[in-house]
């Protein structure tokens, strides 16, 4: 049982501690080569391939053809693995590429594949450390170099595959980090911010005022918005002292008002089998600048101590995105 929550922990969410291997030495500035984005091999996910993006937990089939495309950046999978020494991961990693696939692309990109075609591109994401790091030039340079490859993949997919579609942005955790930076420099206030659906930005803290001209989300139907949750178990209160106002977005009711969701009102979350929905087992509620649940309840749950629930933030609300981000679709193209 304790290596099913191990199992839980680590591989089905990515979610990591503070034990992780860590880089060697500083952050080696020499010119990196660029990301050939026109090959296929460099995306997780995308509509010319078959992927874990492709799967559904309740297997309904997927629509023939959406109007809608999804950009989705995945969350920190280069963390505890022996090996993982230096600050960015080699494109063409294998085994780690392997892990994202069978974590975040199926576990989270999955989710909005009901609403539109999933694109994701591997990046070479910055160690997991970089968060927390004292040499802060070297984790700035892993993160910087992380971003110029969600830009390029960003670019060749706006340039060649977008054909004016509208687009959804989803992300978690260090995907969110990245995101934020992608809307700023892609849609806040610039031509293809009329394009854009809405945007989940997931695991991170994401300030209201971080946008000029883009909202946050302040109902389930509102689109050219922005949202965002952190999640940790009612009654847990990590961030006592608010140094700026949040968004933080509940994601049963879709609003940012502190009334709590039931958790029976949940229409199905995803934990350790992706073929298995269930429904009714994780409340929402905002507190401050973050978001409450109560302790979700699967095999060997009774095993987990952490009262945050980062790993979860996209599993938990997993069948609620989805309906939500086919109805923001939906809306977007009536008003087109």
């Amino acid at each position: 049982m304790k290596n099913f929550i191990v199992y839980f922990v680590i591989v089905i969410f990515g979610f990591v501690s503070c034990k992780s291997s860590k880089p060697i030495g500083t952050f080696v500035n020499k010119k990196y080569p660029e990301v050939d984005y026109s090959n296929l091999k460099h995306w997780a996910s995308h509509p010319d391939k078959v992927d874990p993006a492709d799967r559904t937990p309740d297997g309904t089939p997927l629509p023939s053809s959406p109007a809608v495309d999804v950009f989705y950046l995945y969350p920190t999978s280069y963390t505890v693995d022996k090996g993982n020494d230096q600050w960015n991961p080699k494109i063409d990693d294998t085994k780690l590429n392997e892990k994202t696939d069978n974590t975040a692309i199926l576990y989270q990109a999955s989710a909005w594949n009901h609403a539109g075609r999933i694109f994701a591109p591997y990046y070479r994401q910055a160690h997991i450390s970089s968060y927390w790091a004292n040499d802060k030039g070297s984790a700035k340079q892993a993160f910087d170099l992380a971003y110029s490859d969600v830009k390029a993949a960003f670019s060749y997919y706006m340039q060649y595959m977008n054909d004016g579609r509208p687009i959804i942005i989803a992300s978690h955790s260090q995907g969110s980090t990245h995101a934020q930076r992608l809307i700023a420099d892609f849609f806040d206030g610039k031509p293809f911010q009329k394009r854009l659906v809405a945007a989940y930005l997931v695991g991170m803290p994401l300030p209201v005022e971080k946008f000029i001209s883009i909202p946050p989300c302040e109902n389930s139907d509102d689109i050219g918005c922005v949202m965002s949750w952190r999640t940790f178990e009612e009654g847990h209160n990590p961030f006592p002292n608010i140094i700026e106002p949040l968004i933080v977005t509940n994601p049963l009711s879709w609003n940012r008002d502190t009334v709590k969701v039931e958790k029976k009102i949940n229409p199905g979350s995803i934990y350790y089998k992706f073929n298995k929905i269930v429904s009714g087992n994780v409340s929402a509620q905002v507190h401050n600048d973050i978001l409450w649940s109560n302790k979700p309840k699967f095999r060997g749950s009774v095993f987990l101590r952490t009262k945050n629930f980062h790993a979860g933030d996209i599993n938990f609300y997993y069948m609620s995105i989805r309906e939500n981000a086919i109805r923001r679709s939906k809306v977007f193209m009536s008003q087109k």
